[in-house]
């Protein structure tokens, strides 16, 4: 039999009697118990200290034991809650089973009956939290499944990513795009205190400004036309867990005072509200941008980006981790033949060499779009090199090779606008497969296709000449 001596009770009855009953009886099994005749103060109890019990009358004259119910269940909804009364009825009965309560007790009920109540809610408790903790292993090996890498340069950053799992602090994970940013971002959750907790992610670029700011604060009714009733922001959808800011470089400034106010003060307030509203949850951002010198601009303010960047994690670009390739690519081959119900497939031996020797200016997202894409359409058991693109192959001009080899390090901004264009060009400017391919929102695409001055007729040869000028002119 589990030994549950030290379990945390707390009693609450407007008679002294019943607390001092109950707490002689419950102290001899060896339970630390707190009793309270004041059901205003067993909130403050419950919200102030855990408990692994709480032992409540229905009928008292400041809260029922109804609200203290209700109230346990808000700061703990595992917390097992059993609620006494003199007298039963259904209705009662109804209602506290309805709002959660673990057993309904007549306070005539024998002493033996009463221990072994407490002792039923104490093992539910003991397997409830054995089931969370499994589960959070199960999701914790899940993440960490997705990030594949031996190589010196991604094992720095895991353990990195272990260290900072276990604090509260903000994180800022930065790297180009197709990285895994937020792959890291979830491996963060999940191994941390606040893993059952949810794992909310927006994508800063893809909404409007006025949208953005009612889907992060929420908004009450009222606030703008269309806000037929109040709805709640994301920043309150993710208390108790995490919140994944992605592309945090493209909020504006409007958006960025109130980011800075969730850092600063934990609170937000909605669209149209007056109100501040509390927020537990951690930040975790992530950028693809330079944010030192947006802040040298002056499109991003400082003291966000410094409450930001507390904890920096850079992801390498797969370019810096070529060992990593081979592993990546026979985990998004196993992953795509399993996901399309398929026989296993394995990749040529000249195939590898060929992706190996890439420069994967899409990173680690564009090497699993093109396994992808090789697995559905070839037809056989063994991805040939033939089967690759044509910049995988090695299939270019004499002038495109040049041009591609004459600039040893792009900006970022180069691979990215090299990068959509190549995407454009091979879905035929089909904008919908192109968003779907690069994993951004069709919003953003269109906001990338403007901020590059992309037209149909635009060629990668025109690009990559541009790009040769720009650098001869520095």
């Amino acid at each position: 039999m589990t030994d549950y001596s030290g379990s945390k009770i707390l009693i609450v009855d407007d008679e002294q009697s019943i607390c001092e009953f109950m707490s002689i009886m419950l102290r001899k099994e060896g339970y630390e118990v707190v009793d309270t005749t004041s059901s205003v103060k067993a909130i403050d109890l419950i919200e102030s200290e855990p408990f692994d019990v709480v032992i409540t009358d229905i009928k008292m004259p400041e809260k029922s034991g109804i609200e203290v119910l209700r109230v346990a269940k808000q700061v703990n909804p595992q917390m097992p809650v059993i609620i006494m009364t003199a007298y039963a009825t259904l209705d009662t009965a109804i209602e506290a089973v309805n709002q959660g309560a673990f057993y309904y007790l007549i306070k005539k009920a024998r002493n033996e009956e009463i221990k072994q109540i407490v002792r039923n809610a104490l093992e539910v408790n003991r397997l409830r939290a054995e089931n969370r903790r499994l589960k959070r292993e199960l999701k914790s090996r899940s993440e960490w499944s997705g990030i594949i890498g031996d190589s010196p340069a991604i094992q720095d950053v895991l353990e990195l990513v272990r260290k900072v799992a276990a604090s509260e602090s903000t994180v800022l994970i930065r790297g180009e795009s197709g990285t895994g940013k937020e792959l890291i971002a979830q491996a963060i959750h999940y191994n941390s205190a606040r893993a059952d907790g949810p794992f909310v992610t927006i994508n800063c670029a893809a909404l409007p400004e006025t949208l953005l700011e009612s889907e992060l604060f929420g908004h009450v009714k009222g606030s703008f036309t269309g806000a037929i009733r109040d709805k709640e922001g994301l920043f309150s959808v993710a208390r108790n867990g995490t919140f994944f800011l992605d592309e945090i470089g493209d909020t504006p400034p409007s958006i960025q005072v109130k980011l800075l106010r969730v850092l600063q003060e934990r609170e937000i307030v909605p669209v149209g509200g007056t109100k501040p509203l509390k927020v537990d949850v951690r930040v975790i951002a992530a950028t693809n941008v330079d944010l030192e010198e947006e802040v040298r601009r002056g499109s991003f303010r400082a003291d966000l980006f410094y409450r930001l960047n507390v904890i920096p994690i850079h992801i390498p670009p797969l370019r810096h981790r070529r060992g990593d390739i081979r592993a990546l690519a026979e985990y998004f081959l196993r992953k795509y033949c399993n996901d399309n119900q398929l026989e296993p497939k394995k990749i040529a031996k000249d195939a590898m060499t060929a992706l190996e020797n890439y420069r994967w200016p899409g990173n680690v997202r564009e090497l699993q779009n093109i396994i992808e894409r090789a697995v559905i359409l070839q037809k056989g058991s063994v991805i040939q090199k033939s089967d690759l693109p044509p910049q995988i192959r090695g299939d270019l001009t004499e002038d495109e090779e040049t041009m591609l080899t004459i600039d040893e390090r792009p900006t970022l901004e180069d691979l990215e606008r090299e990068y959509i264009l190549r995407v454009l060009t091979e879905t035929d400017w089909k904008l919908k497969d192109t968003a779907e391919i690069l994993k951004i929102d069709p919003s953003t695409l269109h906001r990338k296709i403007k901020k590059y001055d992309l037209k149909k007729q635009s060629s990668l040869i025109d690009l990559l000449s541009s790009r040769i000028k720009r650098q001869k002119g520095k």
